[in-house]
């Protein structure tokens, strides 16, 4: 372990696209790297391409990848979405933002659910991306 924590690299997920890995942990926190809906064979969820080459983009699945993405990350740390204290979400276009909330909110409670912060971001790694999420969760294993 390097003095910044334990690193986690799944190889059931999608690699970073650079050096680092998809989470560390530090004392009993765990801090998860920006996770998009990319799959380990490089295609993303939530992107539908037809046989004329449009590209249809849905903001609910991707979503959903994310956090499932991030709920398997978790895992490997003997934690789950119920640890995470804190997220940080960056959307493409706001305009999804309604969408973003309908597949959060069968996830998280505002009871229970860690806090947010949701910012507009002029683009992500890939075009076809429409968010990334970043979290930070606690974990006493």
């Amino acid at each position: 372990m390097s003095k910044n924590g334990e690193a986690f690299i799944l190889d059931d997920r999608a690699r970073a696209l650079a050096n680092y890995p998809h989470m560390r942990k530090a004392g009993d926190f765990l801090f998860v790297s920006g996770i998009s809906s990319r799959r380990p064979d490089n295609t993303y969820e939530g992107v539908h391409v037809d046989e004329n080459g449009k590209v249809t983009l849905n903001i609910e699945q991707q979503t959903r990848a994310v956090i499932e993405n991030i709920r398997t990350i978790l895992k490997s740390a003997g934690a789950d979405l119920e640890n995470i204290i804190d997220l940080t979400v960056f959307l493409v276009d706001m305009k999804d933002y309604n969408g973003f909330n309908l597949a959060y909110n069968d996830y998280f409670k505002i009871e229970t659910g860690p806090t947010r912060t949701t910012v507009a971001v002029h683009q992500l790694p890939n075009p076809n991306l429409l968010i990334e999420i970043k979290a930070t969760a606690l974990c006493n294993k």
